[in-house]
């Protein structure tokens, strides 16, 4: 049997130093976090004595990169954990069985390296910009360092320095929680009785892509009536560092008046179910998506979860949920709200459910025969872009039959008339004839 090895590997831009790793989405389980492991692979001859680090490094950004000047950055940037690769120290960690493999197909210039990150830290999010902004988003964001140096507080040099985006992701715990439910009443000045709503949701775990089931009642014992009824979810997005605050995006509603007016006296019972989806939200900005890695399609950010409230500064972002319901009983009547929190996430991941056996049969039908799948992660930079986008002008000037004398595709200078012996059999005839 033959088992492959999907391998992410970048280098740096002068070609000295490689890195490789077996993923780049890591799970956070509360109790602990997946560790990073990997190998570099490096060319002495260029290293000589210096050092080769591996860090992992936080990067919260809380305001547009395009507003940055004067020196003035509007983002803070943590190691959270630093392991020298090279010379080799003693190991922290056995080395996996991905490892194993890629140090004998690397040779001897190939070093593991193993990181920790620790557990109370924030997820990958990303808070969606508006269609007329450029740069970094305003986001948590995790990568993976690898650098040549003298120690971990140089700054390392942009030629022999990869930096590979990772993620940090949290899923659903596999047991339901207890039923939200959410309660109030309203009394109305000069007038006798309440009005009582009441919402029920089915359960407290949501995946993406499912729909909510909102269950609404209302009692109107008062003398008002009840015109309207808006149901949504909307997303809560608290900011602890940075300029600190709190925003709230709709990411799905519905309004209706079905079964209204609900007159004094009188009941409703109903049941409605929303689809909270990105693709419904796409222009919306400051929408907290999950972190992006290139151009590939990602969801809503997940309920951040956290096992004290004393963690609650440490995080960030914190992103949360609440299912939102809104009697409208018009222009003197008011209106009367209650909401009820609840847990958008990602399905419990397979491999913390079977992880035991599975990792054990791994490594034990490793001897039979591997292969290794490596992808090239490239970032295209703003030059890449700049000689990108003048090629594609410069091919346009070719192709461009209407662009005369100083035009945007044209020659800055007046075309040379041919003399008679250039002149094509094409044009010979036209004259001829």
């Amino acid at each position: 049997m033959v088992f492959s090895f999907h391998v992410y590997r970048k280098s740096a831009p002068n070609g000295k130093v490689s890195v490789y790793v077996g993923r780049r989405d890591y799970t956070d389980h509360l109790t602990h976090v997946d560790p990073i492991n990997g190998m570099v692979w490096l060319d002495r001859d260029y290293v000589r004595e210096r050092r080769v680090f591996a860090q992992v490094v936080m990067t919260y950004r809380y305001g547009r990169e395009e507003d940055e000047v004067m020196g003035l950055t509007f983002a803070k940037e943590l190691v959270i954990a630093s392991a020298q690769v090279y010379p080799p120290a003693p190991a922290a960690a056995p080395l996996t069985s991905l490892q194993v493999r890629l140090q004998k197909k690397l040779g001897t210039n190939a070093f593991p390296f193993h990181l920790e990150m620790p557990k109370n830290a924030p997820a990958s999010v990303t808070l969606q910009p508006g269609k007329d902004e450029t740069g970094r988003p305003c986001g948590v964001h995790w990568e993976l360092r690898v650098y040549v140096g003298d120690s971990t507080e140089e700054q390392p040099h942009r030629r022999s320095c990869v930096r590979l985006l990772i993620r940090r992701l949290q899923y659903a715990p596999a047991k339901q929680g207890r039923q939200p439910v959410a309660s109030c009443a309203k009394e109305f000045l000069l007038s006798p009785g309440k009005l009582h709503l009441q919402v029920t949701l089915d359960r407290q775990i949501y995946y993406h892509e499912e729909g909510v089931g909102i269950g609404v009642g209302v009692t109107n014992n008062s003398n008002k009536q009840v015109k309207r009824v808006k149901v949504s979810v909307v997303q809560l997005c608290d900011v602890s560092l940075g300029p600190s605050g709190q925003i709230r995006n709709t990411v799905a509603s519905i309004e209706t008046q079905e079964g209204c007016p609900i007159v004094p006296g009188a009941t409703l019972a109903k049941t409605f179910s929303l689809k909270p989806k990105l693709e419904y939200n796409r222009d919306k900005r400051g929408v907290a998506i999950e972190g992006r890695l290139k151009s590939e399609e990602t969801c809503l950010a997940s309920s951040t979860l956290f096992t004290s409230l004393d963690q609650r500064q440490q995080f960030g972002i914190v992103v949360s949920y609440v299912a939102r319901v809104k009697l409208i009983l018009g222009t003197l009547g008011g209106e009367l709200v209650a909401e009820v929190p609840f847990t958008l996430m990602n399905p419990p991941a397979e491999e913390a459910l079977t992880a035991g056996g599975r990792v054990a049969h791994r490594e034990q039908d490793l001897e039979e025969s591997t292969r290794l799948v490596i992808e090239e992660c490239r970032r295209m930079s703003v030059s890449d872009q700049f000689d990108t986008q003048k090629s594609v002008e410069s091919q346009k000037s070719v192709d461009s039959l209407d662009a005369g004398p100083g035009s945007v595709f044209g020659p800055l200078t007046e075309p040379t008339a041919k003399p008679n012996g250039a002149i094509g059999k094409e044009e010979r005839a036209k004259k001829n004839e």
